[in-house]
């Protein structure tokens, strides 16, 4: 056990890799959403990586963009939202639970991406408090959160763009006596700095892109929040320990074997994301990391056993 027990259910092993669900279980599960989590957590995967934003009165929700996408989205009528995307920031609560999240529209470039997921109806975007409640109960009382807050390139330096977020997602938590199942997840790193002023009992995860590698269709950026990564004086793994980091998250792309093993001797624990194709999921094993944040936790659990491995 660690001075944050939460810790060892990221920690990797002799014949241990961890296993955290992307956004639930984003390949075959409506993302973001309590149907998705709960699946993966039936499906034996004990830890969610998830995304909080915060609506006009500052209630965090768990969705990914500052924008609700059209693509995953549908009105009180049944038909995908068109036009300019609703900015979650400028809804209410009440407004976004009009909203279905059950389904991908599959003629869009971010449908086409993930033809696999199922279509559902009546699927809300959920506040962090019902995920949190889930995670109080004896059905979640597994579950771990990888919890990232998304920081808008707007309050890019601004103090109080960091307080607003980190202040209402430490209330949530500590309301619900989670502090030891939640690790504190972020690109800005000037976000995660405020967490480590405001709840230093919960510990944080560091997530990296090196610029040059490009973005998903369909999914927000936060290359913009996040530290110029080739003017570092020192490797990511270094300022993540510098930073009083736990966990380094790096892009899957950004991995390799003496990375990992640098940041292990700093002690650190390492995560990759997002890592879907059989090809990379294998290769994120072999360099070595503790755990691999993916969209399809079933394909990754087939080939862990596969080469005699755990998750």
């Amino acid at each position: 056990m660690t001075d944050y027990p939460q810790l060892d259910g990221f920690r990797g092993g002799p014949g241990i890799v961890r296993l955290i669900g992307h956004r639930g279980a984003r390949g075959v599960m409506p993302e973001n959403t309590m149907e998705g989590f709960e699946f993966a957590l039936n499906a034996g995967v004990r830890a969610m990586e998830f995304d909080v934003v915060l609506t006009r009165e500052k209630t965090p929700v768990i969705t990914h963009n500052h924008h609700l996408l059209n693509a995953a989205t549908r009105g009180v009528d049944g038909n995908w939202l068109r036009g300019d995307e609703l900015k979650v920031a400028e809804l209410s609560l009440s407004e976004i639970k009009k909203l279905d999240v059950g389904g991908l529209d599959g003629r869009t470039i971010y449908g086409k991406r993930f033809p696999d997921q199922v279509f559902m109806s009546d699927v809300r975007v959920p506040r962090l408090e019902e995920l949190l409640d889930f995670a109080a109960q004896p059905e979640g009382k597994d579950l771990l959160l990888l919890l990232e807050m998304k920081s808008e390139p707007s309050n890019t330096g601004e103090r109080r763009g960091c307080t607003t977020i980190v202040d209402a997602v430490v209330e949530a938590v500590r309301s619900k006596g989670l502090e030891h199942r939640t690790i504190l997840h972020s690109f800005d790193w000037s976000v995660l700095e405020e967490c480590a002023r405001v709840a230093p009992e919960i510990p944080r995860s560091y997530l990296s892109q090196m610029p040059e590698n490009e973005d998903e269709p369909g999914e927000d950026s936060q290359k913009s929040v996040a530290p110029d990564f080739h003017s570092l004086e020192t490797s990511i793994p270094q300022a993540v320990a510098a930073a009083g980091g736990k966990l380094w998250c790096p892009y899957f792309m950004d991995v390799t074997p003496d990375r990992v093993a640098e940041a292990h001797e700093l002690g650190l624990l390492v995560s990759t994301w997002t890592v879907n194709e059989t090809d990379e999921i294998n290769a994120m094993i072999d360099a070595g990391v503790d755990g691999i944040i993916t969209d399809y936790p079933g394909r990754a659990q087939r080939i862990l056993l596969g080469r005699g491995l755990v998750w």
